[in-house]
């Protein structure tokens, strides 16, 4: 957890949210990895539980609020950016939080979540979420080159393995996206130290421009 939060300090000079993802709770453990290619992995009954409240607690130390399971705003630049965030799908500890009308105002709503399960984006679409931020999928990590990810270890389909999308339809500034909301799913930087390949998907941090909405 120092390693973790040390290689994040500088961000957090900047507001932040956090959510937890299964990795964050429980330490890896070897498996084959050709059974990622067939089904997603499996809830993590006996492995070993990590300290997550020591990462929760470094995290909220540097200035980031907690998401999970939680609403937020933040007034970033004169302009308040409401939130609403999920614990990890893929360990079935989502839940979403009751409305508070604290999002009333908002310029923009952001949903955030590890894991990208239709479950979970369709609570936050629902809700009101113009924007959901998800990772999970690694890219596929292991993709074949002009075909793209061979799996996204959730539900999600693989053509949204990566990058930015629409969810469940096309993006919204594309014709019959103005009922999606943007989604952006992350390749992420890591692989499990059991499976550190990466194949035609490159590691990655993503920067994303919002822009006001054309009238």
């Amino acid at each position: 957890m120092p390693t973790a939060l040390e290689a994040l300090e500088p961000l957090m000079a900047f507001p932040g949210v956090f959510v937890h993802g299964s990795n964050d709770y429980y330490a890896p453990t070897p498996r084959n990895p050709l059974k990622y290619l067939k089904e997603p992995t499996q809830a993590r009954e006996g492995k070993t539980s990590l300290d997550t409240e020591a990462l929760t607690a470094g995290l909220e130390a540097g200035g980031w609020v907690n998401l999970n399971n939680v609403r937020a705003s933040l007034e970033i630049a004169g302009t308040e950016i409401a939130f609403v965030g999920l614990d990890d799908p893929h360990i079935g500890r989502d839940r979403l939080p009751a409305q508070d009308g604290g999002a009333a105002d908002a310029a923009l709503r952001i949903g955030v979540v590890h894991a990208p399960y239709l479950r979970a984006l369709g609570q936050l679409r629902e809700d009101g979420a113009q924007v959901i931020l998800a990772g999970h999928t690694h890219g596929g990590q292991v993709n074949v080159p002009g075909k793209g990810a061979l799996v996204t270890n959730c539900d999600l389909d693989t053509s949204r393995a990566s990058g930015l999308h629409g969810w469940p339809g096309p993006r919204p500034d594309e014709q019959g996206g103005s009922e999606s909301a943007w989604l952006h799913v992350s390749a992420g930087l890591g692989t499990s130290p059991y499976t550190p390949v990466r194949l035609a998907c490159r590691p990655e941090a993503t920067m994303l421009t919002l822009l006001p909405r054309r009238a």
